[in-house]
């Protein structure tokens, strides 16, 4: 029977075949590696703290703001563009894409994969 942990890294291969993204990754919001589909060249761990830490960011920029919640942070850079959601109370499911990749399917499979996530995580 498979683990929890080789489940959630099937279902993030998956959402990279089907979203077109390079990589994926389900971090904690305080920025710990819970599961990832990353290229080799690519460094889980400090992916994770970063991506954990643009959450938060927004997250408090909203509520200073007293503007609701983040639902999303889309980060657009030169060559790629990182995509962070919900994905349960305390984890966060992050994407890394091409910048030529379509935003709107990233976005429709992070939320059927995040729904695969809770129930998994419960």
């Amino acid at each position: 029977m498979a683990s929890t942990r080789d489940v959630l890294k099937g279902i993030l291969m998956e959402f990279n075949k089907n979203s077109g993204a390079i990589a994926s990754a389900l971090v904690t919001r305080d920025g710990i590696l819970i599961s990832s589909a990353l290229p080799e060249d690519v460094d889980a761990e400090a992916f994770a703290a970063m991506t954990a830490t643009m959450m938060g960011a927004a997250e408090t920029a909203f509520s200073e703001l007293k503007a609701g919640a983040a639902e999303r942070v889309i980060v657009e850079g030169s060559r790629l563009k990182i995509v962070s959601v919900g994905a349960g109370e305390n984890v966060i499911l992050v994407a890394m894409a091409s910048r030529e990749a379509t935003l709107g399917l990233i976005l429709h499979q992070m939320s059927k994969t995040g729904e695969k996530i809770r129930k998994i995580l419960g």
